[in-house]
């Protein structure tokens, strides 16, 4: 079964990767941004884990956007993957820096698998989720930015009786590209 996820989220993360270069030359006059990240996320079920980040954002006016943002993590024994509809507000300041508070509501699907044996565990919980973040963006060009940002993601996920304790929240730091009008 692990070979299929990874065989899965290679295929999803190559065609969000072909989409982002399509997107940029239409973003404009469709009112259509996309974002993808990489970084880190903390304090998951099975501790720090590679993390991948994506958005696609519609603008209905320059300083605001709404739409989907997925965080995908593919690697090591968890399989971690979240989904929520966010709400962003764009504080564009006169450098070409750009403040981007955000918060949505969604959900988030855990899978642990680790360990063989009498203490392995596989398990698995799907529960809402919560991100709440800030994206601090630098503008290269008109519509092309550079970003890093830190996220807070509230959840519920509960893997007992493998694991006692319940997991409530935990924290990405993610850096990467937006495309956007």
């Amino acid at each position: 079964m692990p070979d299929i996820r990874r065989q899965l989220t290679v295929a999803f993360a190559g065609v969000l990767g072909m989409g982002s270069l399509l997107l940029p030359a239409h973003a404009e006059e469709n009112r259509w941004g996309f974002g993808s990240d990489v970084g880190l996320t903390a304090g998951t079920v099975n501790g720090k884990v590679f993390n991948l980040g994506f958005n696609l954002d519609y603008y209905p006016d320059r300083n605001f956007s709404f739409g989907p943002m997925m965080q995908l993590t593919p690697t090591g024994n968890l399989f971690q993957f979240s989904f929520a509809g966010v709400g962003k507000y764009h504080l564009r300041l006169d450098n070409g820096i750009t403040i981007v508070p955000f918060t949505g509501i969604g959900l988030i699907h855990n899978s642990l698998d680790r360990g063989t044996g009498l203490g392995r565990i596989d398990r698995s919980d799907t529960s809402w989720y919560i991100p709440i973040g800030i994206s601090l963006e630098y503008q290269v060009s008109y519509n092309v930015a550079l970003s890093s940002t830190v996220i807070v993601n509230l959840h519920d996920i509960d893997l007992a009786p493998s694991l006692a304790e319940k997991d409530k929240t935990s924290v990405a730091l993610l850096f990467g590209f937006r495309w956007g009008p």
